[in-house]
């Protein structure tokens, strides 16, 4: 077990991406990628528009099954799993365009997070009869403890529809957190907020990787949050990797430099 930052344990490969290739028609998304994700680490994704970084976390969380490769997650790997199935291994995805339900609470948006781990069936949850008031009740108070650690208290029972965007995002982690994952994939979380929510966010993500314990993938244009908060980088560009490595290392990287970074001027 190695330590790459002070007072951070980085473990073992937790994900592994090998030679994933995906096609749409004749169009090639992403051609022969690989890359690996250790416990622990927040791993950042990054390229221009149209790079294959979506796509990528697509093939990771099931919605595309690539034409070639294999994905390995705790050691067992697949080639095609759907959403659910992923979702049930451990894995779980923001997304770029918020999939909240704008006219529920902030509180009834995050206990959706719950529902792969409700054991009733839907008539005793409807009802709330016996186990099931037992089992909602439990999931209420775990809810309550991450609407806590967001410091959003103050919105629980406020439709998130009424929400500003910076804290619809915050609902939006905080629903995939509800689903307790080992691995949480962030899709631009950071998109569309001003310095100070980004500030928050970039808090908010650091603490989940740090108390939760959750390894960390992200997709992020905003190249000051990336290198800031990131144990390791891999850049994409027209959907091959062009390079791989610690924040300094990237930075440093001729290719990422005239493909990407050399453009953000």
């Amino acid at each position: 077990m190695s330590t790459d930052s002070p007072g951070k344990k980085i473990g073992g490969t937790l994900l592994e991406v090998r030679n994933i290739s995906l096609r749409f028609g004749g169009v090639k998304a992403l051609t022969d990628i690989s890359f690996d994700v250790r416990e622990h680490e927040v791993r950042a994704i990054i390229g221009p528009n149209g790079a294959g970084k979506s796509s990528m976390l697509n093939c990771i969380n099931g919605v595309y099954s690539p034409q070639e490769g294999q994905i390995s997650f705790r050691g067992q790997t697949f080639s095609h799993m759907n959403s659910r199935q992923v979702a049930e291994m451990g894995v779980a995805r923001t997304f770029q365009n918020l999939a909240l339900f704008k006219g529920m609470s902030v509180l009834d948006n995050i206990m959706t997070g719950r529902n792969l781990r409700m054991k009733t069936n839907i008539f005793q949850q409807a009802i709330r009869w016996g186990a099931a008031e037992r089992e909602e009740t439990e999931h209420r108070e775990f809810v309550e403890k991450i609407i806590d650690f967001l410091e959003i208290q103050a919105y629980r029972k406020t439709p998130v529809g009424r929400l500003p965007y910076g804290l619809q995002k915050r609902v939006d982690l905080g629903r995939a957190l509800a689903m307790e994952p080992q691995l949480l994939l962030l899709d631009e979380p950071m998109a569309g907020m001003n310095v100070e929510e980004k500030q928050d966010m970039s808090r908010f993500i650091l603490d989940v990787n740090d108390e939760y314990g959750t390894t960390i993938v992200l997709i992020e244009h905003d190249m000051g949050v990336v290198m800031d908060i990131s144990d390791r980088v891999v850049v994409l560009d027209y959907g091959k990797k062009i390079g791989d490595g610690t924040p300094a290392e990237v930075r440093a990287n001729p290719e990422v430099i005239s493909a990407y970074l050399g453009t953000s001027h």
